[in-house]
């Protein structure tokens, strides 16, 4: 009967793995997988999964997740589909789907600035906005206007004001079954090739200060308050450390790396051993940045 219905309204498949849709490579089976052709479908998926009661997931790049080994019998969402944006001068509109790095390209190469500290983050617009992710002391809060959202079967527009925006945080990690579907985000017209050398410049310190070589999540925990993070890491001598196929980057330590077949176990693991260190020698609690799922 899913399975039936899903392909009527979507690319299905159900033959994917968590491990092929994160960036950090682990995770076990997906019992169902569908791209909602358009937002009709999106509704109907969506509307039928909940009077049915059967659980489901949003899922954008998979950057910031960590899952767990055991089969998924739910409905993973992909918004591959909705991938169209539109430039006006200094306003844009862009779905839910669309990569962050590539769309800081094209609002560059128009000549908008605000997106730079994004080209680095490899998740879409939507999964940005649902953490409020940033870089170089900026996030989607200074950009984000307004926010298109499948909320409860109806299509509602939220302000900037009602997303409770603040550090790696919004109000849809309150309200996991609301859906953004695009935003409207305040740019600033700018040089081309001035934007296009800093995200370049950017670029080159990345690949020299994290192991973009490797399987990860990205920044594994958020920074204290006046703190660093890595430097928590590093001053409890866990830089390299391993549990299973899990390992604390030797070029970055708040990047936990997957070294060959790890699992969402291992990581998790590893990540409850730094912050166990780091309460013990500091008194300091490390956060988590990556979400956990199926865990």
């Amino acid at each position: 009967m899913i399975k039936s219905f899903l392909e009527k309204h979507g690319d299905y498949r159900s033959d994917r793995k968590f491990s092929e849709m994160t960036t950090v490579k682990m995770g076990g089976d997906i019992a169902h997988y569908v791209e909602p052709y358009n937002l009709d479908d999106l509704r109907e998926i969506i509307s039928f999964l909940k009077a049915n009661m059967i659980p489901f997931k949003v899922l954008g790049n998979g950057s910031n997740m960590i899952c767990g080994s055991s089969t998924y019998e739910g409905v993973v969402i992909s918004l591959k589909h909705f991938d169209n944006y539109e430039l006006s001068n200094d306003r844009v509109y862009v779905e839910a789907g669309v990569l962050a790095p590539y769309f800081a390209i094209v609002t560059a190469k128009n000549g908008l600035s605000g997106l730079e500290f994004a080209s680095g983050i490899p998740g879409t617009i939507g999964g940005l906005i649902y953490m409020n992710a940033g870089a170089y002391k900026r996030e989607m809060a200074d950009i984000v206007e307004e926010v298109i959202v499948l909320r409860r079967d109806e299509i509602v527009t939220l302000k900037k004001e009602d997303l409770k925006f603040s550090y790696r945080y919004s109000i849809f990690k309150e309200h996991p079954r609301w859906v953004i579907i695009g935003a409207y985000l305040k740019m600033e017209e700018g040089n081309s090739e001035e934007i296009m050398q800093l995200i370049a410049d950017r670029a080159s310190r990345r690949k020299e200060s994290q192991p973009l070589d490797k399987p990860s999540a990205g920044s594994c925990f958020r920074n204290p308050e006046n703190m660093a993070a890595w430097k928590l890491i590093d001053d409890v001598g866990l830089r390299g450390y391993e549990i299973g196929g899990a390992k604390v980057s030797e070029k970055h330590s708040n990047f936990l790396i997957n070294n060959g077949n790890g699992k969402g176990e291992d990581y998790l693991a590893l990540a409850l051993k730094i912050q166990e260190e780091v309460k013990e020698k500091f008194n300091v609690k490390l956060t988590m940045e990556v979400e956990k799922f199926n865990c």
